[in-house]
């Protein structure tokens, strides 16, 4: 039991507009660092919730990314490659053409254009 509070697990920018929005209708107020990391993702989620649980769980059939990865991607909603590359440029991984081509094709389901 102890092991599951330990475990660190990322979410979307969107998710924690929600789950600040939850907790915000309980307590009827935010402290103060809930109050600025709600303004902050209010200002920068691009997309609800049920949306991001479908990009995600899309992403993470990729088995050449981490979920980390998943979440970025799913929060940044690169436009093409070069915005791909730029995610990936810290990181140890390189992808190939046809990697970031998968990638994009993924977020190009969930582009805000299209919804």
């Amino acid at each position: 039991m102890a092991d599951d509070i330990d475990k660190v697990q990322p979410v979307s920018i969107s998710e924690v507009k929600s789950i600040l929005k939850k907790i915000e209708k309980e307590r009827k107020e935010l402290l103060y660092e809930q109050k600025i990391a709600y303004e902050h993702a209010n200002k920068f989620a691009k997309l609800p919730v049920k949306d991001i649980i479908s990009i995600t769980s899309e992403l993470k059939n990729l088995e050449f990314l981490k979920d980390n990865q998943v979440y970025k991607i799913a929060d940044i909603l690169p436009l093409n490659e070069d915005d791909v590359k730029t995610i990936f440029a810290k990181e140890r991984l390189s992808l190939g053409e046809n990697e970031i081509k998968k990638i994009l094709d993924i977020v190009g389901k969930y582009s805000i254009d299209q919804i």
